[in-house]
């Protein structure tokens, strides 16, 4: 079962430290679903790692570092049916992967690659959201949609801290609330919108407070803690298909990373906290705790790491291999009536590039 760790009140947590905390569990998980909940938090970080060599070599532009998120996105999808839907920001940009989509695409969505887009009814993963918090109504609306066709299906929206400083969040909570929309609110407070700190956003001593004007449940647990995500997900998941309405989880952690690979964090961010936590992060954590369960070995890791990485190793050779984009899709899906000048700047783009079509 969950427990509440000492040092963080009402902070929700499963996972021990495997010497003075000891380990919780959660009811109904298998062997193997345990061991396929690792497998996804390696691939989610294996993605992470090897995006940022690939823009560090000038293969992709910015890219939104998820580092020590993975435990939030693995452990609410683990807990979602086939049927429900994701609405990831930025910074699940990879999310996609658990539910089966190719990592090319991905990748060439970084590239800033036509190839990049998909069609969310495929994997039932709407388009990642780079403005904060516009997709929490979108969320919210489709899962008021499937509530009035009687469908047994319910929404997810992933957003950050800071997501929760904008009006289309409290829009799309308002709303969701009011009309019992069956929609889980994911916040993954890691204490920074970019360099502004959470004491500068707001004066609630958490997050999940928030959930309380809205007349919905919240749920506030270790973001670091696979366990404790899917778990209260779990929850959640239920009381929406119970047409209970939405519920509030705020995931706490600490950025230890770039806000992108465009930051310097060196600036503004307690170093000796990032350096701490990241002794204590989240895939090293899952792993020691399926180990003292007896339930992962050596080769089996070995296995999923190469597994993988073989994924990324085949994403980045498809997503290199696409032809390049005519840079006249730019043009052609700006405007449903083009203005006249539109064929003209076309062409005199054209001109400056060379006739190059990328």
């Amino acid at each position: 079962m969950a427990q509440v760790a000492a040092a963080e009140p009402e902070l929700r947590r499963v996972i021990g430290d495997g010497e003075t905390v000891a380990d919780g569990e959660v009811d109904g998980l298998s062997e193997a679903d345990l061991v396929a909940l690792y497998r996804d938090l390696v691939l989610l970080r294996t993605y992470d790692e090897r995006s940022v060599v690939y823009h560090r070599q000038g293969r992709i532009g910015t890219y939104a570092i998820f580092w020590n998120h993975e435990a939030m996105q693995a452990g609410a999808a683990f807990a979602l049916g086939d049927d429900d839907w994701i609405f990831p920001s930025y910074r699940e940009s990879a999310i996609g992967l658990l539910r089966g989509m190719p990592a090319e695409t991905i990748l060439s969505w970084w590239r800033g690659h036509p190839a990049g887009w998909w069609n969310p009814a495929d994997y039932n993963v709407a388009s990642i959201s780079v403005p904060i918090a516009t997709h929490v109504p979108h969320a919210a609306g489709l899962a008021w949609g499937k509530k009035l066709r009687g469908e047994d299906a319910c929404a997810i929206a992933f957003f950050g801290d800071g997501a929760t400083s904008e009006g289309a969040f409290h829009e799309g909570a308002n709303f969701a609330a009011v009309m019992r929309a069956p929609l889980v609110l994911l916040c993954n407070n890691n204490g920074w919108a970019i360099s502004t700190p959470l004491s500068a956003q707001t004066r609630a001593e958490a997050l999940v407070d928030k959930a309380v004007g809205y007349g919905m449940p919240g749920t506030r647990v270790d973001g670091a803690d696979v366990l404790a995500v899917y778990e209260a997900t779990r929850e959640a998941v239920e009381r929406a298909r119970g047409g209970e309405g939405p519920s509030f989880i705020e995931a706490v952690t600490y950025r230890t990373a770039p806000h992108a690979t465009a930051d310097d964090p060196r600036v503004y961010i307690d170093l000796e906290r990032v350096e701490a936590e990241k002794k204590r992060e989240c895939v090293g954590r899952y792993e020691g705790y399926l180990r003292r369960l007896g339930v992962l070995s050596d080769e089996a890791v070995e296995e999923i790491r190469g597994d993988a990485a073989d994924v990324m190793r085949t994403g980045i050779g498809a997503a290199e291999a696409e032809s390049p984009a005519d840079i006249g899709l730019v043009f052609e899906h700006a405007y449903v009536d083009p203005p006249p000048s539109l064929a003209a700047d076309l062409a005199d783009l054209r001109r400056i590039l060379g006739g190059s079509s990328g």
